[in-house]
């Protein structure tokens, strides 16, 4: 019985660093996002840092998955810019600075309810973002952006809102992948806010989930992104 304990013991200790392990060999990195001072037709608008957020929740899985505990990760440091046509598909590029990452702050916790109600003692947040961070997952030395660069159907601004798909292209630690994305547009003269919730794979992303003593303990592959983004016109 204490042998059982004290592996519990073990593996949550290791757990507390490990919402993600490592990479998959991964394609080229992703070329940079174009840029709107080139001369394209429409509105340009600047994404609002002030009033945007993105969110991921990662959930613990496997038969020791009590000793382990779900995560919050969220990010206010989103920047990037909307190419609004008047006709056809409108564009955006988003960067997210992956060190910009908070982890389970406790009122991001409290937000997303039950599966979130245990407290994350300080050093299993800082272990967790440490390892986000590191060579093996993220590498933010090496790529301290995740780039997302978009097109979709918006169509004029107006009042109202409107829910739509947008095709994303998502460049993480040099891996690069193609998904598309439900989302809401809310506009307005000047303004446009976009939500959405969605599900998203670890490994879509060239990212392997997290896994200890052959899976007893684990990260679940699917992830949830939660976002809204504020963008001003120029």
């Amino acid at each position: 019985m204490f042998k059982i304990v004290g592996i519990g013991v073990l593996a949550l200790s290791l757990a507390a660093c490990g919402a993600f392990k490592g990479r998959h060999a991964a394609p080229p990195s992703p070329g940079p996002a174009p840029s709107l001072e080139l001369p394209l037709p429409g509105q340009a608008y600047q994404i609002d840092e002030n009033r945007s957020e993105l969110r991921i929740l990662v959930y613990r899985a496997g038969p020791l998955a009590r000793f382990g505990h779900n995560h919050v990760m969220v990010n206010r440091r989103v920047h990037g810019a909307v190419n609004l046509a008047r006709e056809g598909a409108s564009a955006f590029w988003l960067s997210v600075p992956v060190a910009e990452f908070s982890v389970d702050e406790p009122q991001a916790r409290r937000e997303e309810g039950a599966d979130f109600a245990a407290e994350v003692p300080d050093d299993a947040r800082s272990g967790t973002l440490h390892n986000m961070l590191s060579a093996a997952v993220l590498d933010a030395a090496e790529y301290p952006d995740i780039s997302i660069n978009g097109i979709a159907a918006l169509g004029p601004p107006d009042s109202g809102a409107a829910p739509l798909l947008a095709t994303l292209t998502i460049g993480v630690a040099g891996h690069e992948s193609k998904i598309e994305v439900p989302f809401v547009l809310e506009s307005d003269p000047g303004r446009l806010s976009a939500s959405g919730s969605f599900e998203l794979r670890q490994s879509a992303l060239g990212l392997t989930p997290y896994s200890l003593m052959l899976g007893a303990l684990q990260v679940q592959d699917a992830m949830t992104v939660k976002f809204r983004l504020v963008a001003t016109a120029d």
